[in-house]
């Protein structure tokens, strides 16, 4: 093995709860609305459950049309000037990530300190380190947690749309990741917490796939192709 990839939000850092309870905010109140209108009561976003089938892992955009499909939802698309909440897939992004703004700025950045230690470890023992996000905030939330020296390449939201890689499932964001650190799949290990993750992982035949199961979320990650799966990294030898 010569390099690790790993997920920034639920592997490295703790965002993923402020993510899912930024997706909550939003889709609460577009549902609300869209059932007054509509004369029908929707069934409210679940954090664990809705969270982890239809957005975690998943570019923003794809998490809006997905979960809107869950409730048998079609909106526009929209266009990028869309104002955060107009009602199209873009402008309810868009939204969703100002609330994450906002929850980042009042409740920081917590670092999984397991995560932070067992890198911290295989780097000085020469392997190559990358961290990847579906995420657009992801340099910033690795800044704010003092993280940008812990990783030699950073493929994220931002890198993707430049480059216009697909979202996980596909694996396009872990071989840009790797091709960045000059390194083959099946040289790498891929550490992932979200089935799509681990999905794109399989499907991009990295030498193994790791799912990271903070919660509940173990048989899922399996049943997607985990090798292994692990609640938290083991300590440092």
């Amino acid at each position: 093995m010569k390099a690790l990839i790993l997920d920034m939000d639920g592997v490295i850092t703790n965002t993923a709860v402020v993510h899912a309870e930024a997706w909550k905010k939003m889709t609460d109140l577009f549902l609300k609305k869209r059932g007054e209108k509509d004369g029908k009561s929707y069934k409210p976003f679940d954090v664990v459950e809705d969270y982890r089938s239809y957005v975690d892992g998943m570019p923003r955009y794809d998490g809006v049309r997905n979960f809107l499909e869950s409730r048998g939802i079609t909106i526009p698309e929209g266009e990028a000037a869309d104002d955060d909440g107009k009602e199209t897939i873009i402008g309810l992004g868009n939204l969703k990530n100002l609330y994450f703004q906002e929850l980042l700025k009042q409740n920081g950045v917590v670092v999984f300190e397991d995560t932070l230690a067992w890198v911290k470890a295989y780097k000085k023992n020469g392997l190559k380190t990358a961290v990847i996000s579906s995420s657009k905030n992801c340099f910033d939330i690795i800044r704010r947690g003092g993280l940008e020296q812990l990783f030699e390449a950073r493929v994220d939201g931002l890198v993707s749309g430049e480059l216009k890689l697909k979202g996980k499932p596909e694996p396009d964001i872990f071989l840009e990741a790797a091709k960045r650190l000059g390194v083959k799949p099946e040289e790498t290990a891929i550490f992932e917490d979200a089935w799509a993750g681990v999905a794109a992982g399989k499907a991009g035949n990295f030498a193994l796939v790791v799912g990271i199961n903070r919660g509940n979320a173990g048989q899922t990650l399996e049943e997607n192709g985990a090798d292994i799966v692990i609640s938290k990294f083991p300590k440092p030898e």
